[in-house]
């Protein structure tokens, strides 16, 4: 973006790891075997604006401490948004009067003291965009305009919208463990509506960073939002069949998504997964590889350590098609009898192996068939993996899209669509914890009006 971005005071991550320090000593003091304690400071802008008109301007500015103590296996917890010491000690006390009263729980407790980390890596993930109200109005009233500018046909709009956030959390435990990160993540999106004489249509488009530098610009963000609404217009309904079934890139991550609930530690442990057991089974096609790169240079899930002070490394996930193992934070690796992996608080940049193609490579790949760009409903079953959702997207004739869809539903089960991908492009989207391809399933049943 042409918007320089200017160094902002950085948080005082000292004190934020004193005041952790503090609350584990106090807990010690009142005979907790084992505690850790969690402190963010959090704040953010956001402005939006719709047709032309500032239609809401908000700053935000949290902060809080989470604190859990164990006496043997007992646990209690307890927060507080008040980062006084005599607030903090109270509620460490209120901690550990709620774990002298609950049940012993044989998997209960920290992570093992030797996954700390031993010294934490720099992954440049703060760069601070001190953006001013009357900034950041301007900066979504070009966004907005650039979309309405497109064509005639782009008549309304939902809105454009700037947000800026900057936070620090520390985290520290009786292991002798204090770490403490920040952050920023900065995004415009914009979101406009189409008309033709069969009717409206409505699409976006967003960019999103931690360094505002890497943004797109605002008109191309306002442009792009405005093409995609109106590639959707003359959008009709189709007949029943069974097609092969193209999911673009920015909504392929969830279709992975699914995939990652199927194996976290929760999900087996409770026998709750249509992929119960599955490690060391074929579960994709054999071109099929997964890699976790937690320490990727302001990657959006970069993280040095876990949610529990573990320390994140690369590790292989999928390999060959072969699913190399669970997804696991330290009770839920203990249930099971095997090690965390790191994973407390999520995945850490999944990159996806791609086939080569482009998303026109794909497209000419299937020929003919369903080219996804929305998903709509929650119709997904993790213990079965039978899946149902609404869509729209088009339809793909001699390798090119035919026609925008609507109002249409997609159905298979994760299990098969898993084993049955056909193709995963190049053209990732890395706006999101999984960095993927659009992915190409060989066939789905397609429910149409």
């Amino acid at each position: 973006m042409n918007e320089a971005a200017i160094t902002a005071p950085a948080l005082d991550q000292a004190d934020l790891e004193e005041l952790v320090a503090d609350v584990l000593a106090h807990a010690k003091s009142c005979g907790a075997s084992q505690a850790e304690a969690g402190a963010s400071l959090e704040n953010g802008l956001t402005a939006s604006v719709r047709l032309g008109e500032v239609d809401t301007l908000e700053y935000q500015r949290d902060r809080g401490l989470g604190v859990t103590v164990y006496f043997g296996q007992r646990k209690g917890s307890a927060s507080s948004a008040d980062l006084s010491q005599e607030a903090l000690h109270a509620t460490v006390e209120k901690a550990c009067s709620i774990a002298r009263f609950t049940a012993a729980d044989e998997f209960a407790g920290l992570a093992d003291a030797a996954r700390m980390p031993v010294a934490i890596p720099d992954l440049d993930l703060c760069h601070p965009w001190p953006l001013a109200p009357e900034a950041a109005i301007d900066l979504a009233t070009r966004c907005e305009a650039a979309a309405l500018a497109v064509d005639s046909r782009i008549e309304n709009s939902e809105g454009a919208t700037v947000s800026t956030h900057q936070g620090l959390r520390a985290y520290g435990n009786s292991h002798g463990f204090i770490g403490s990160l920040a952050r920023t993540h900065h995004e415009l999106s914009c979101v406009v509506l189409g008309r033709d004489e069969q009717g409206m249509q409505r699409d976006y488009w967003y960019t999103a960073a931690r360094d505002p530098v890497e943004l797109e610009e605002a008109a191309d963000v306002g442009e792009k939002a405005a093409r995609r609404a109106l590639q959707r217009l003359g959008s009709r309904k189709i007949g029943t069949c069974t097609a092969p079934v193209l999911f673009a890139a920015e909504i392929a991550r969830g279709l992975l998504g699914h995939f990652l609930g199927a194996i976290r530690g929760g999900s087996q442990y409770r026998r709750a997964s249509f992929l119960l057991d599955a490690e060391g089974q074929q579960i994709f096609p054999g071109f099929v590889t997964i890699h976790e790169r937690p320490h990727i240079p302001k990657a959006v899930a970069s993280a040095p350590f876990d949610a529990e002070g573990v320390a994140t490394s690369d590790r292989q996930l999928v390999a060959g098609g072969v699913l190399q193992g669970y997804v696991l934070d330290s009770y839920a690796a203990r249930k099971l009898g095997r090690d965390t992996t790191g994973n407390a608080g999520g995945v850490h940049n999944l990159l996806v192996s791609d086939t080569g193609q482009d998303r026109d490579g794909l497209l000419r790949a299937m020929e003919r068939g369903l080219l996804v760009t929305e998903l709509m409903g929650q119709g997904v079953n993790g213990v079965t993996g039978d899946y149902s959702r609404g869509a729209a997207g088009f339809w793909v004739e001699d390798g090119a899209p035919a026609y925008p869809v609507h109002e249409i539903t997609i159905a298979g089960n994760l299990r098969d669509m898993l084993a049955n991908l056909v193709a995963i492009g190049k053209d990732v989207d890395r706006r999101g914890a999984v960095r993927t391809g659009s992915i190409l399933v060989e066939r789905m049943t397609i429910a149409g009006g």
